[in-house]
Order: C-alpha cells, then sequence, then structure tokens
C-alpha cells in the first residue's frame, strides 16, 4: 500500500498532459513526505500509556529482531470494547451470593440443601500410580463434593474442579451415597474412572489462566548477530506470550513479538552448554525459541525459582483447559437477552464510560447482575455490546477532571485497567456505588473462601 501511494504521489506532477505547475509539483512532494512521515510513526510505539494497540505479527513471521518483515497492519484495539474478564480469570473466585455474614460459609462450600446443578458434564480420569492415583479428594457432604485436585494430577487434567458435585460413579448415581461408598465404587472400577459432575454458579469456582511476567535471555537467530538478549517477558492469562525490549515498554509500546503457547512444545535444552536455559517450538514449527534465566551466581536461588516458574506457567498455557466457568455461560447467556430480560438486577440505568483513547464519555444502558456490568448501546438494544467483569475491583467516588463525581473501579493489581463511570448526577452516581459495592462483595476469592471453611473439623477421602 505504501509503495503504491508513494507512486500515485510521484506521477501527479506528471498528469493532465505534463502541465502541472511548480505549486503543484511541491504539493505532491509535501504529500509523499506527509505519507513518509506517518509510514515511520506508525512504527513508533503509541504515546499513550493507557492505549492497547495488537499487530498481525505471529509467531512464525519475524526471524530475528535485527532483521525483521513486520505487516504494518496495525489497528488501535478500544480497550473498554467487549467484555474485559482480566482480573477474574487472574485468580479462582467463588460466588456467595447474598450470604456476606462471616456465620455463613459460601454456597460453594455450605452443606445446606442446593438446587439442582446447573450443568452437568462427564469427566473420565485414567489411573495413575501410587496411594492416591486420581489426584483429588471428596468431602463428606450431600450431595458429595470435590473439595481438593492436586496440581498436574490426572484428575486435573480431566479437568475436574474444586466444587464439583458427584452424581454418577461408573454409571452408579452418588447422589444419596456416604461418600465412602462411593470412594469404594471407584476403587473397584476399571482404570478408567469415569464420573458424572455437576456444578452451577455458586459450587464452581474458576481456574485461574496462567500469567507471568519477567526478565529472560532470549537467543538471537539473526545471521549477523548472534548471543543473548535481555528481555522482558510476559505470559498473558489468554495464552499468549509477548516480549519487550524494557520492562517500561509494557502498556506503553506494542510488543516486539507475540506467540501463541497453545499446542507449543516446552523443554528443557540442554544443547546449548548453559544452565537454566528451556525452549519452546510453536505448534506451527516455524523456529524454535530458547530462553535463559539470568545466569547471575550471586543469585542463584532466584534463578532456580524463575526458571521452574516460568516453564511451569508456559506448560498450562501449552495445554490450556477448555471449559468455561458457569458464570461465564450464564453472562454470554444474558448477552444475548434484551436489557430488561436479565432477572433480578441490581441496578439499572445510563452510564458514561469514559474511554482513555479518546479522552471522550460514552453513553450506555447499564445493567448490573451479580458482579458482572453489561453495556447496552440504549434500553432496546440487543445483544450487550460488552461488560466489565467485577470481581476483586474497589469501587470509590472520585473528582476527574471537570468532573466533580466520578465512579472509579480500581482494580487490585497495576497490571489491569482502571474504569471511570458517571451517572447523571451526584445521586445516581451514590446509588451505583453502593449498589456495585453489594454485587462485589457476592464473590469470594476461593482461598479465602477454603481458609474460613477447613477451620471447622471435615471429613474427606483422598482418591
Amino acid at each position: 500500500d505504501l509503495k503504491s501511494e508513494m507512486n500515485k504521489t510521484r506521477k501527479l506532477p506528471l498528469m493532465k498532459d505534463n502541465r502541472a505547475s511548480d505549486s503543484s509539483q511541491e504539493e505532491a512532494i509535501d504529500q509523499w513526505a506527509r505519507r513518509r512521515k506517518q509510514f515511520k510513526d506508525s512504527k513508533k510505539c503509541s504515546s499513550t500509556g493507557g492505549s492497547s494497540i495488537n499487530s498481525t505479527i505471529t509467531e512464525g513471521s519475524i526471524n530475528s529482531e535485527d532483521a525483521r518483515s513486520v505487516d504494518l497492519g496495525l489497528h488501535s484495539e478500544n480497550e473498554d470494547r467487549g467484555f474485559y474478564t482480566e482480573n477474574f480469570h487472574s485468580a479462582s473466585w467463588v460466588f456467595r451470593g447474598d450470604d456476606v455474614s462471616p456465620d455463613n460459609s459460601p454456597r460453594c462450600l455450605s452443606k445446606r440443601p442446593r438446587p439442582v446443578a446447573i450443568r452437568e458434564r462427564t469427566v473420565k480420569i485414567a489411573k495413575g500410580t501410587g496411594n492416591y492415583p486420581w489426584g483429588f479428594r471428596i468431602q463428606f457432604s450431600k450431595p458429595i463434593l470435590v473439595t481438593e485436585v492436586d496440581t498436574n494430577s490426572a484428575a486435573e487434567e480431566a479437568g475436574l474442579q474444586v466444587g464439583d458435585i458427584l452424581i454418577a460413579v461408573n454409571g452408579t448415581d452418588v447422589t444419596s451415597m456416604p461418600h465412602s461408598e462411593a470412594a469404594n465404587l471407584a476403587r473397584k472400577g476399571p482404570d478408567i474412572l469415569t464420573m458424572v459432575v455437576g456444578s452451577d454458579i455458586s459450587r464452581y469456582p474458576n481456574t485461574p489462566r496462567p500469567t507471568c511476567r519477567g526478565y529472560l535471555h532470549k537467543r538471537t537467530q539473526s545471521a549477523i548477530l548472534k548471543g543473548w538478549r535481555k528481555r522482558w517477558f510476559v505470559l498473558k492469562h489468554n495464552g499468549y506470550l509477548h516480549y519487550y525490549k524494557h520492562k517500561k515498554d509494557e502498556g506503553k509500546c506494542r510488543p516486539l513479538e507475540v506467540t501463541k503457547l497453545e499446542g507449543a512444545e516446552i523443554g528443557v535444552d540442554t544443547s546449548l552448554g548453559k544452565p537454566f536455559v528451556f525452549k519452546c517450538m510453536p505448534q506451527n514449527g516455524n523456529r524454535i525459541f530458547y530462553f535463559c534465566a539470568t545466569s547471575n551466581q550471586e543469585m542463584k536461588r532466584q534463578v532456580i525459582f524463575d526458571f521452574t516458574g516460568w516453564l511451569e506457567a508456559m506448560d498450562k498455557a501449552v495445554h490450556p483447559v477448555h471449559q468455561n466457568h458457569v458464570w461465564v455461560d450464564v453472562t454470554l447467556h444474558n448477552t444475548a437477552l434484551p436489557p430488561l430480560a436479565i432477572k433480578n438486577p441490581e441496578c439499572l440505568g445510563l452510564l458514561h464510560q469514559l474511554d482513555r483513547n479518546k479522552d471522550v464519555w460514552i453513553q450506555h444502558y447499564c445493567i448490573l447482575k451479580d458482579g458482572c456490568l453489561y453495556f447496552y448501546a440504549t434500553l432496546r438494544s440487543t445483544p450487550a455490546q460488552g461488560g466489565l467483569y467485577l470481581q476483586g475491583y474497589i469501587v470509590s467516588e472520585q473528582s476527574l477532571g471537570s468532573k466533580r463525581s466520578v465512579i472509579e473501579l480500581k482494580p487490585p493489581s497495576e497490571e489491569f485497567k482502571t474504569f471511570y463511570l458517571c451517572a447523571d448526577n451526584v445521586n445516581e452516581n451514590k446509588r451505583w456505588i453502593t449498589a456495585l459495592k453489594a454485587s462485589i462483595n457476592k464473590w469470594l476469592p476461593l482461598h479465602q473462601a477454603i481458609q474460613d471453611f477447613m477451620n471447622r473439623p471435615l471429613e474427606e477421602t483422598r482418591m
């Protein structure tokens, strides 16, 4: 496209039967200079810290940092468009609904009777070795509840989750069976344990997706320059590995490269004669990446920690569990409904959202329900334009620019985005703030829920 535009501008002074004036020639030269400047600017990083730039660079499109052929078809992504779920996927969350009293357990761990599970699925677990060949625990309760799934176990690989309800084991209904009998039924069965499990919004904690960030040395593969270069790497929750020249570039510059890890081959490498080296070969197999933790001997303990941490995180990204949290299914279902068809909303009305890329406020009709804020273009619009998962966010009233009262939604970590909303007046803002705080309070971090619940005496069977 650039070459064609340059050719057009170069030909411009020759048009009209070569009767163009000197002024038209100068105008054409200026136009070419402006396009050349745009071309140069497109290679520079954005100066706005809050912007997000996606490129069409793939893991096979670049051969080295020094000799790269980059597709310049860049587009600025509206960072507030669609569902923002980063913080939800960064940790495990459980739904406790309106049971916010400290005397009550979250419903995911409560022994009180619960309605029929929203969703049922079949899980097949291959029997491993050792005393606990399947790698999970079930709790004495009715229905029987999965309370622990071992890391890297056959149960985790099969997709079994903490909070799952056991419905059938090897074809036998266990909904009214003591958990010890269900355990014996599993032990006496075949090497492939087949279970029907159910889950609902409150019993099924989400599984956090892997994330990791830090400096690693990357081996260059240029034909001219060879060696190791220190780069800032970011493994995101969606399983894509980004890297930048410096830590400060994250969030401000486009990454030097983006690599999809799902299906890749990850492993320790000893062929280069250097300690703490591991390699990654993406699924397309076009190139192999070599990474190395820092070799500073004074920080050897930290090196080992970084080395194993990166290997574990990347391995989880290579083998993701493609299974939605039940609540994610619920929110996706709700997006297809008209705004007023969402049952029992906690708050609804017009809100303005700050688009930080353009520094403008965009009006939405909003529905708040169970920790999710849905954005619609108007009251009669279907489907929803997007939304925000609110787990872990802190709500407060702030002043911003010329606006005296603005709703600030601040994440628990700086790596996630802060959102600003504003209603038509101060009283409406206060109404929304109260509702947002109550909606967020319906969710609890899984580790906190389990810690509180485990303080009580309880009977479990390890499988």
